[in-house]
């Protein structure tokens, strides 16, 4: 991967990570070491030692905007802080389990979609290649499909054509860097693959109905 900005990444316990990188600049991680058998997720909450699957360098909104506010918490004098972050450990654990329920429907097989190791082959050569344009015929011949194959097993696998998806998950990722103050519009657009300020605005506001910085002062706000 060439792009860590913005990553989540979850590892249950019983399971092992290790990895190895050569950032570009230095990296800043937070970790959260979540106890389920805490009396914080007891029955009442309707938490009870959930199963959630490992899931690697992935990006999901209300994860991210839970894990910010928690990570902001965190150091905090205030007296009722630890009251909140409980509240919030309570809701990051309701959206990634969430995430994995909304997961596993997705990645169920469609008939005449994709078997779930190419969707997951074409999910990650897309991530990687967000500030790209990728070709149909790219694509197609990722799994060893006609271009007319692929086209519509990719609609029926994830319920829109390959270029919306694409753009959809570069719009994620502008969403992501929009929320760091020190990033100019400008410099959002070009990391995601635009070259000019007027083509991104265009193209963020057909997906979310607000300009970059509309989105940015609401978020602020």
């Amino acid at each position: 991967m060439r792009e860590f900005n913005g990553k989540l990444s979850f590892v249950p316990a019983g399971h092992c990570f290790y990895g190895w990188q050569i950032p570009r600049v230095l990296t800043r991680v937070t970790y959260f070491y979540i106890d389920v058998q805490d009396p914080l997720f007891d029955p009442e909450t309707g938490i009870t030692c959930p199963l959630i699957s490992p899931r690697l360098f992935f990006f999901d909104q209300a994860v991210w905007n839970t894990a910010l506010k928690l990570k902001a918490e965190v150091g905090s004098c205030d007296p009722g802080s630890r009251q909140y972050a409980e509240a919030l450990s309570l809701v990051l654990i309701h959206e990634l389990i969430r995430l994995e329920r909304t997961t596993s429907v997705a990645t169920r097989p469609i008939r005449g979609g994709l078997p779930v190791w190419q969707q997951k082959r074409l999910v990650e050569f897309i991530e990687e290649h967000l500030a790209e344009d990728v070709s149909l015929l790219t694509l197609a011949e990722l799994v060893d499909l006609s271009v007319y194959h692929f086209a519509r097993a990719f609609k029926q696998s994830f319920g829109v054509p390959p270029h919306r998806y694409h753009m959809d998950r570069r719009m994620d990722r502008a969403r992501s860097l929009l929320q760091r103050p020190a990033l100019s519009v400008t410099q959002i657009g070009i990391q995601i693959g635009f070259r000019e300020t007027s083509s991104f605005t265009r193209a963020f506001r057909k997906i979310t109905g607000l300009t970059p910085t509309e989105y940015r002062g609401h978020r602020e706000a």
